[in-house]
């Protein structure tokens, strides 16, 4: 007797091939044919959607009945243990969720492997390792990359226009909040490239003010913009007050230095100009930067994360580490404390630019603004700070505003410097930074602040929350670190163990 003929078995991709087909059919013998390019464009990226959707879902029923296949293959019940130890004794077909991806929403059904009193356990949730909510880790990717660029309102059109209505405004932040928890995780585990001892190791710390929602502000900025509401509105502000909408974030940057000797006339040029048979000198370069900011955490935390990340690349602490601040009396008690903590000895140099900008000053007290005596007298004395005799120079400009018996407001301005100068001598060690090839200007926490805070924090009607404000400023630290791919990677694999935690599993970490 003849076998009877099996039928053939249905093609899972079907619905994906007929709906290339009808793609095809549309460009050859459709409206296409009379279209434009920009509206062929558009057409396509339609289209070319509506079928990456379909072949997603078609993969996602595929691999459905291949998990119903091999259950009825199974003769008995097969053990599946519960992340709680406890075994699932029945299970059930035909669950199913949605899945929101780049391309649309699709539809996943599984089994749910049950018993009572415990939730259901879906193998297959873990096998493609399904997020806790609805939308995908590749769409959270994206939402990230745009949500970092521009505001939440820009990112969330971008989205759209990429992926079609997909997500709102209010999911897109909780996934930006949600994309940050595993960075503090992730620099921790981070082994950082080696270097000589010969280049120096330089930490620089900064803050710039984020305008903050009345809620998130810090306890007392909250009383004092409370006491100045009551007090009733006014036109403008009084000479030195603040508004009381800002809450300080807290800037580090550490990174190597290629050293590159230098001498005073290479930073300050002398009077009547340079010689051109000499020309300047560049300063040095910045290597492996390493960036990261706050707005939650305590300034002494971010200082102990900066010496954590300069610790981890000169544990036994061969190179010269070298601090550069801005004269913040508090910061730089902060730096002090942590390095007496740690038992490191730092070489702490005060900005120059801030000393020119004092020095200046004090040279428009003797000199009309612009004038080119004015540019002589500031370029004497910055020279000869940077040659390591900043005393001299306030001696010598608080006697000559003696001597010439300058009104009292010109005066003021010369004091300040001088008392600025003298109040900062164990600070003012150009002479020694600039021999050795060392930077003396906090460029790149100042490029930071700006990159990190004032592009994206600080752009026009922005008012944060704590939770949003701090997950934006982790995440472009991680970028302009040069960090995200790999980061991405280590956050998924540990949002994986968060979500489907073996029942036997070790106690181990991920390594970045």
């Amino acid at each position: 007797m003849e076998p009877y003929d099996a039928l053939p078995e249905p093609d899972p991709y079907s619905a994906s091939r007929d709906a290339f087909e009808r793609l095809i059919s549309t460009l050859a013998d459709g409206p296409a044919a009379n279209m434009s390019h920009d509206e062929l464009e558009v057409q396509l990226e339609q289209l070319g959607r509506d079928l990456l959707r379909q072949l997603m879902q078609n993969h996602l029923d595929q691999r459905a009945r291949k998990e119903e296949d091999t259950m009825r293959a199974d003769g008995g019940q097969p053990l599946v243990i519960g992340p709680e130890g406890r075994p699932r004794t029945w299970r059930e077909r035909g669950h199913r969720r949605w899945l929101t991806c780049v391309f649309g929403s699709v539809r996943v059904t599984r089994i749910a492997y049950r018993d009572r009193g415990v939730p259901n356990v879906h193998p297959a949730d873990e096998a493609l390792s399904l997020p806790a909510g609805r939308h995908s880790r590749g769409l959270a990717r994206l939402v990230v990359l745009e949500a970092v660029r521009g505001s939440f309102d820009h990112a969330q059109a971008a989205i759209e226009r990429r992926c079609g209505k997909v997500l709102g405004k209010r999911r897109l932040k909780e996934l930006v909040v949600a994309s940050a928890v595993d960075i503090a995780a992730y620099y921790t585990a981070k082994i950082p490239t080696p270097c000589t001892r010969e280049m120096p190791l330089v930490i620089q710390i900064d803050g710039k003010g984020v305008v903050m929602r009345p809620e998130a502000l810090r306890e007392a900025t909250r009383r004092a913009a409370a006491k100045s509401a009551a007090a009733g509105r006014r036109g403008r502000l009084a000479p030195g007050e603040k508004p009381d909408r800002k809450r300080m974030a807290t800037v580090a940057c550490v990174f190597d230095a290629v050293p590159a000797p230098r001498r005073p006339h290479d930073i300050v040029h002398p009077p009547g100009g340079r010689s051109k048979t000499r020309p300047p000198r560049q300063g040095p370069k910045a290597k492996r930067k390493w960036c990261t900011a706050s707005v939650i955490r305590p300034p002494e935390q971010v200082v102990a994360d900066a010496f954590a990340q300069a610790a981890s690349r000169d544990p036994q602490c061969l190179r010269d580490w070298i601090v550069l601040v801005d004269g913040a009396r508090h910061q730089l008690d902060l730096i002090q404390d942590e390095a007496a903590r740690r038992g490191i000895h730092l070489n702490i140099l005060l900005d120059f630019v801030h000393v020119a900008e004092y020095t200046w000053t004090a040279a428009h007290a003797f000199h009309p603004v612009g004038s080119r005596e004015a540019e002589t007298w500031a370029a004497d004395k910055l020279t000869a700070i940077l040659a390591g005799q900043a005393g001299r120079a306030a001696t010598e400009m608080t006697a000559q505003a003696a001597a010439e018996q300058l009104s009292a407001t010109r005066r003021d301005a010369v004091t300040t410097c001088a008392r600025y100068l003298t109040g900062h001598l164990d600070q003012l060690h150009y002479d020694t930074a600039l021999a050795a090839g060392w930077p003396i200007a906090t460029g790149a926490v100042e490029g930071a602040c700006r990159h990190l805070i004032a592009d994206r924090l600080d752009i026009t009607g922005a008012r944060w929350g704590l939770d949003g404000a701090e997950a934006v400023l982790q995440l472009r630290a991680l970028i302009t670190n040069g960090d995200f791919e790999d980061y991405w990677i280590f956050h998924t694999a540990r949002e994986h163990q968060r979500l489907y935690p073996s029942p036997d599993q070790q106690d181990y970490r991920l390594t970045a």
